[in-house]
């Protein structure tokens, strides 16, 4: 289903899956490239967890997705407000569900726990996309002044305050409530489980991987259960 919710900036597109009632989750998709390439996996995730009677809800962020704000005119806290917003439009009793960088915009949101995978700060998710510019022969600078105009970034139009708020976004947060982190085999970080599947996030074309999907949503679905429902 289309929905929308609001915010302090306006009103965002917002899809939904599963019942109308029992627990649900809200997804912090990863910034950027990423969320291309793992968007078709994220739906497939949404469906997997109504399967398992678990509703969901994927906001689009200002600037982002079908956001008619300009990309260029994004701001990290304007993201976080946006996701803490969506969040409250959704119902009582919300879960969180973040994907890598998404973990660096879920920290306003009141839930009642959080799931993540892979998660990484704002700034890690910043340097991929200085990687890619850099190999394409654009010069980077270090902290763009205020006045600059937007910085060209793997086709994103980045303007300097979110530039710079992400360059300054070093640790991925941890606020208080149950949380769980999961991770691939490959990543030598801490976790409370590890799976062993492709980084989806880390290939040129968006792909899709619906048993990885359904992995992730047994276990999203009984760490809810755990939480309370």
């Amino acid at each position: 289903m289309i929905d929308h919710y609001d915010w302090r900036g306006g009103r965002e597109a917002m899809l939904r899956f599963g019942p109308t009632n029992g627990p649900i989750v809200v997804i912090a998709m990863p910034l950027f490239e990423e969320a291309n390439r793992t968007r078709a996996f994220v739906v497939t995730l949404c469906r997997a967890l109504a399967a398992r009677e678990v509703a969901s809800a994927l906001p689009d962020l200002p600037g982002q997705g079908e956001s008619v704000l300009p990309t260029d005119d994004a701001r990290l806290d304007d993201w976080r407000a946006a996701f803490a917003a969506a969040a409250g439009n959704i119902g009582r009793h919300v879960h969180g569900v973040a994907l890598r960088s998404g973990a660096a915009i879920d920290g306003e949101a009141r839930l009642e726990s959080r799931w993540r995978l892979s998660p990484l700060p704002g700034a890690a998710a910043l340097s991929e996309l200085r990687r890619a510019a850099s190999t394409g022969g654009t010069a980077i600078p270090v902290q763009p002044g205020a006045d600059c105009p937007p910085l060209l970034l793997a086709g994103n139009r980045i303007a300097p305050p979110l530039f710079n708020a992400l360059t300054d976004d070093g640790a991925v947060a941890v606020p208080d409530g149950p949380l769980r982190t999961v991770r691939l085999v490959s990543d030598p970080q801490p976790a409370d489980r590890k799976v062993d599947a492709a980084p989806l996030w880390r290939r040129a074309e968006p792909g899709n991987d619906p048993a990885l999907a359904a992995l992730l949503a047994d276990d999203i679905a009984a760490w809810i259960a755990r939480c309370g429902g």
